[in-house]
């Protein structure tokens, strides 16, 4: 007999006695079953269904105790953007667009977060001398640009160098006149300040541009080199895809998730910019879901989105928006009793409802919310007028009791204010904006109602700082300051700022307000500078050089899948991106041991 044939009959032998020993319990349950009546069958099933069910219970809750949801990579976002994009490069970018893709595109020394701190990007770790005037970043290791290529300190000398350049003309170069910087290793970049500047840690988050692809562009051919289109960083993404039409303009960027990322490859595989040339093909795009997001839309915009899937995010800008007094032009303004009248006679949130359809923030001071946790204290005259013994009255009445207490009659004949031959009226001039437009004739009608006569005039932007800012030539101005998220309030407030090209366009003078601002910018601590500021605001609102109205609201709308994105104190539009790498659509369960060993 051979093997074949053999392994054949063992087979079957094996077959027949496998059969022998198992089918008489199956015809034993068999029979069992037979002898049930319908009613114990159904019970038998039943309570078979419970265990099972319960056992699969106990499964998923063992599972759900023993692991945590995660976010996953996965997933694209397509996001809509008014207006086109020319310049995307840290130095040169201009517009939204151009802003929101550098903001992906390229990292820096350090990164701004959502909360407002600063953490390493870039670098690994640096170092602040004793007296705040000499910077040192160690580069983390291994970098590289989205191309491959090793990202080193001369990346970060030759970006620097570039920003001061006055032939570049960047808009960066401001932050960076009268420092300078070296690159003693490949890994260490070394700044020296002229004097202590507290908030020059921010300017470390400009992104930085890769030596061996810029270094033989010239000057002059900086702005219209092909590389401004096509962008090589170290940022959280690459560009993967674009598309230019027959005008020159790009119709879309697409961008991919770089993986060697410094602070780790983002969550969300893609993201795709579409380009739009007004607000309501934006909208009209977002309705007919061909995009999934869209930033900075106009309150008066809102009620156009009929989609009823979207969630809107928001915060306060960190603009101070107000009425600039200008005591010079008029020395009504300089009677204290005057600012308090002008201040207590408006609704401001009622302005922020009718203007802005309350996407904005109510302001008492001149540092917007999210920056400084500061709340204007009572003056004399506002606590009089609220305090709780006394009726409730409306904000005309209220300005008037401030101004007849203070020595002001109203001329009934003339319809008008008048202390001691002066008399209560002036000129309110803006912007030829349509909310600050809208905004200056609320105000205005507030307080015509409380008595006080007001003119409001509208320019040009370009008229209005060519003839009535810069020569500090009005009365009363509605403006908008740009406080950022760096908190350095001194072009602002600090009297040598008084004259153009400074910014303090109340032509505020304290002396004791000079010292803190001083201080303040050349103090590192963080917490030490807010007590700074904190005083700092309690002058202001002894003094009242202006009349505080708001900060806007930034909105952002997004999907309802999309979790991660955190908006703080945003100094542009671009700013939403801060913590693009932490955004994600996908989630995964993972065992709590796994997770554990990651945070090891």
């Amino acid at each position: 007999m051979d093997f074949d044939s053999y392994s054949e009959k063992t087979g079957d032998i094996t077959t027949t006695l496998t059969k022998k020993r198992i089918v008489p319990h199956f015809s034993m349950l068999e029979n069992a079953l037979r002898s049930f009546s319908p009613g114990e069958r159904l019970v038998l099933y039943t309570l078979t269904t419970i265990l099972s069910l319960s056992t699969l219970a106990l499964i998923t809750g063992a599972n759900a105790l023993a692991s945590v949801t995660v976010p996953s990579r996965g997933g694209s976002l397509t996001e809509g953007v008014v207006g086109p994009v020319r310049f995307l490069n840290p130095l040169l970018s201009l517009s939204g667009g151009d802003k929101d893709i550098t903001a992906l595109v390229y990292s820096g020394l350090m990164r701004a977060m959502p909360d407002g701190s600063l953490i390493p990007d870039l670098s690994e770790r640096f170092e602040v001398s004793d007296d705040g005037t000499t910077y040192t970043f160690m580069l983390r290791p291994n970098l590289t640009f989205h191309d491959g290529t090793p990202l080193t300190s001369a990346d970060v000398l030759f970006t620097i160098q570039r920003a001061q350049n006055p032939d570049i003309k960047s808009y960066r170069r401001a932050d960076w006149e009268g420092v300078s910087v070296s690159a003693p290793d490949p890994r260490t970049v070394t700044f020296t300040l002229p004097h202590a500047y507290a908030p020059f840690l921010d300017n470390a988050t400009l992104g930085i541009l890769p030596k061996h692809l810029w270094e033989t562009v010239s000057a002059e051919e900086f702005p219209f080199t092909p590389l401004n289109t096509r962008p090589v960083g170290s940022g959280p993404y690459k560009v993967k895809n674009f598309d230019i039409n027959s005008t020159g303009s790009a119709t879309y960027y697409e961008l991919a998730s770089f993986k060697d990322f410094a602070l780790g490859q983002a969550y969300v595989n893609k993201l795709r910019f579409n380009f739009y040339s007004n607000e309501d093909d934006l909208i009209e795009a977002f309705n007919a879901r061909r995009i999934d997001m869209l930033a900075g839309i106009s309150p008066s915009q809102i009620d156009k989105i009929s989609r009823r899937d979207p969630r809107m995010v928001q915060v306060p800008l960190p603009r101070t928006f107000g009425v600039f007094l200008n005591q010079n032009k008029n020395t009504a303004f300089a009677d204290a009793a005057v600012r308090a009248a002008l201040d207590a006679a408006l609704d401001k949130q009622k302005i922020v409802d009718d203007v802005f359809s309350g996407y904005g923030a109510v302001l008492e001071s001149p540092i917007p919310p999210g920056i400084l946790g500061t709340v204007r204290p009572a003056t004399p005259e506002t606590m009089e007028e609220t305090h709780a013994s006394e009726p409730e009255v409306g904000n005309s009445e209220r300005a008037r009791a401030i101004l007849s207490r203070n020595g002001w009659k109203f001329d009934e004949k003339d319809k008008v204010w008048k202390k001691k031959g002066a008399t209560l009226e002036f000129t309110l001039a803006t912007v030829d904006e349509p909310e600050l437009a809208a905004t200056a004739e609320a105000v205005a009608a507030a307080w015509r109602e409380a008595g006080i006569k007001v003119d409001v005039h509208v320019y040009p932007i370009a008229e209005l700082n060519s003839v009535l800012l810069r020569p500090r030539n009005y009365e009363a101005l509605l403006f908008g300051e740009v406080v950022g998220r760096a908190l350095d309030l001194f072009a602002f407030w600090h009297s040598s700022q008084r004259n153009d090209p400074g910014l303090n366009i109340a032509l505020y003078t304290n002396a004791k307000v000079d010292s803190l601002l001083a201080k303040a910018r050349a103090t590192t601590n963080r917490r030490e500078r807010e007590k700074l500021y904190e005083k700092f605001v309690e002058y202001i609102a002894e003094d009242q050089p202006a009349i505080f109205l708001y900060a806007p609201k930034f909105i952002y709308v997004v999907p309802n899948d999309l979790y991660g994105v955190e908006l703080g104190a945003l100094t542009g539009a671009s700013d939403r991106f801060l913590n693009v790498h932490q955004w994600y659509t996908d989630t995964e369960r993972v065992w709590n041991i796994f997770t554990d060993k990651n945070e090891e």
